[in-house]
């Protein structure tokens, strides 16, 4: 069993990480970090990507947690966090929404409405901190 988070590095992306470290702890379970990226991506972007995850990776062995990273080339982010947490028989999906206006509230992201209506688990959304 395990924890899928979806994953970018930005404020929203770390504070989905934080929240399934957390998560991790509480249930004993692993962390399945998840990153999508476009086939068609520049390798500079595709560099920066792998730098970061070089950085979690670090992180997580550093702090105990049990992990893997996940780079998929599929490009469609929710078809990547449903289908990993279908795979490892996930307990839970943690995923970062980004702070909006009081209009863009009543209208969730494409992918994070997916993921919450179509994920085989509970699923734990975030926002960063506003500091």
């Amino acid at each position: 069993m395990a924890i899928v988070v979806g994953y970018l590095a930005t404020a929203e992306g770390r504070a989905a990480l934080e929240a399934a470290v957390r998560e991790s702890h509480l249930r004993s379970e692993r962390i399945v970090v998840v990153v999508s990226t476009r086939q068609d991506e520049p390798p500079a972007q595709r560099a920066e990507v792998e730098q970061a995850l070089a950085a979690v990776d670090r992180q997580l062995a550093s702090d105990g947690v049990e992990h893997e990273i996940r780079l998929l080339d599929g490009g469609d982010v929710a078809d990547d966090l449903i289908g990993t947490a279908e795979e490892t028989g996930a307990h839970l999906v943690v995923i970062g929404l980004r702070r909006r206006s009081p209009v863009g509230k009543l209208i969730l992201g494409a992918n994070a409405q997916r993921v919450l209506f179509d994920a085989p688990c509970p699923v734990l959304t975030v926002k960063p901190d506003p500091a």
